[in-house]
């Protein structure tokens, strides 16, 4: 048997893929470590869903087929998004690299790494959609929170995005199999669900209707769940139904990552997404009335193939005034494959430097946000203490973990318990993130 380190990239939903791997590899009677240089076989599991996401795949690939030359070399094991996608280059260009697996292999994982330990030169790959949908899973994240995948694939075909080319089409899980696993998740000590897809409001829509509102009902009767985080929704799906159920469940945060990506109409139909301007407004105005205290988040794309400077002075001015809670923005990436890529394309000066400005704006947006939360309470989880500040490391209700800000909670009589809640006092703010003071334990 042999000590398997495994490194995952990219987003949550590729870290659900790692962690049934990770199962699969201890069910065979594998252990698992945390430093590459300690193993036998070092599985990255990679992202590559725009360039700067596949430059530090390769970078980790290189890194570790440089521990080949020391005393002791492990195999190097690549899986995920960019071994789907980049199958041919990975091995031509990274010879080194003992074992290549698309995504339609993952449930033979345990059997591929075998044959590579055996000294064979593995290549496997099969049908997008043999990526399992369900199986046992270990979890990765701290105990007290958990990434809740509830569909693979997308339908939407956005011009500028890869995923339907490495991911496949919509495939829904059925919803006991999804409830199922929330109601282990909650035995093992999941206090927060963070529920995840490519597009969480088209749950179902593969299953034949839509099934988005009646999972959030459910979900919100698991027992020792506290709360329940939705990423990603789109603004064409934002129905009142959703929205009424998203106020109704107490469980489910007034927290939302609506990846809008533009606001100007013909940006908007030259990306192939299913709506316009108004439709981004629309949902936008119903969510916050529908919602009391929304946190809503977004994503943007600068710099997209033909975008001129009075478009992007629209999508300036609508930063500037929509003044979302939390917000992104990324240079357009042109990605092999897509309609977009085939467009005249931008300078990557241009697109980095508009990307850049829209982030300023955000900025200051964030800064006067976060500053007119001071004095007011908020119930955190905790996620441990940070060692550098001697804080406590906490996140409210507006804060998705590794993405949003911290709540840096000063308690120096009584040490606060990782996936504790408590109520807490908003005493400083900088541009990111909030300092608070304890005033009491809430959920015993």
């Amino acid at each position: 048997m042999a000590t398997i380190a495994l490194i995952s990239l990219g987003c949550p939903k590729n870290q659900v893929d790692a962690d049934h791997l990770c199962h699969a590899l201890l069910a065979a009677g594998h252990t698992t470590t945390a430093d590459p240089a300690e193993a036998d076989v070092i599985l990255i599991n990679t992202c590559g869903f725009i360039e700067s996401a596949k430059q530090e795949a390769i970078d980790t690939i290189l890194e570790a087929v440089q521990l080949k030359q020391g005393a002791h070399p492990p195999k190097v094991v690549v899986t995920g998004c960019l071994a789907e996608r980049y199958r041919e280059e990975i091995q031509k260009e990274i010879p080194e690299v003992d074992a290549t697996i698309g995504i339609g292999c993952n449930a033979d994982i345990a059997a591929l790494v075998a044959r590579a330990l055996d000294g064979e030169k593995v290549e496997a790959f099969a049908k997008k959609t043999d990526l399992p949908l369900e199986g046992l899973r270990v979890i990765s994240t701290p105990r007290h929170y958990a990434y809740l995948k509830i569909a693979e694939g997308c339908n939407n075909r956005c011009s500028y995005c890869a995923i339907p080319l490495i991911r496949g089409p919509l495939r829904s899980r059925r919803l006991e199999q999804v409830l199922e696993e929330a109601r282990w998740l909650a035995s093992e000590g999941v206090k927060e669900l963070i529920v995840v897809a490519q597009d969480v409001t088209a749950y179902g829509d593969d299953l034949g209707r839509n099934q988005t509102v009646e999972l959030l009902d459910a979900l919100n009767q698991v027992e020792g769940i506290h709360w329940i985080r939705l990423l990603y929704a789109y603004p064409e799906r934002v129905t009142d139904d959703f929205i009424a159920a998203m106020a109704r469940n107490d469980k489910v945060l007034p927290y939302l990552d609506l990846p809008i990506q533009h606001i100007n109409s013909e940006i908007l139909r030259s990306m192939n997404r299913k709506g316009d301007r108004e439709t981004v407004l629309s949902a936008i105005r119903r969510l916050r009335a529908g919602i009391p205290g929304l946190t809503l988040r977004t994503t943007l794309i600068a710099g997209y193939p033909g975008e001129t400077e009075e478009q992007f002075e629209e999508l300036c001015e609508f930063v500037k005034e929509t003044e979302f809670d939390r917000l992104g923005c990324f240079a357009y990436s042109q990605e092999e494959g897509t309609p977009a890529a085939r467009m005249e394309q931008l300078p990557l000066s241009v697109r980095e430097e508009r990307a850049a400005r829209i982030m300023e704006i955000q900025a200051g947006v964030m800064a006067r946000k976060q500053e007119e939360k001071l004095g007011a309470e908020l119930e955190v989880i905790c996620d441990g203490l940070d060692e550098e500040t001697g804080l406590y490391a906490c996140r409210s209700a507006a804060d998705a973990p590794e993405i949003d800000a911290i709540v840096y909670v000063n308690s120096p009589d009584l040490p606060l318990e990782e996936g504790g809640f408590y109520r807490v006092r908003v005493e400083e703010s900088d541009v990111y993130d909030l300092y608070a003071r304890l005033e009491e334990r809430c959920d015993k």
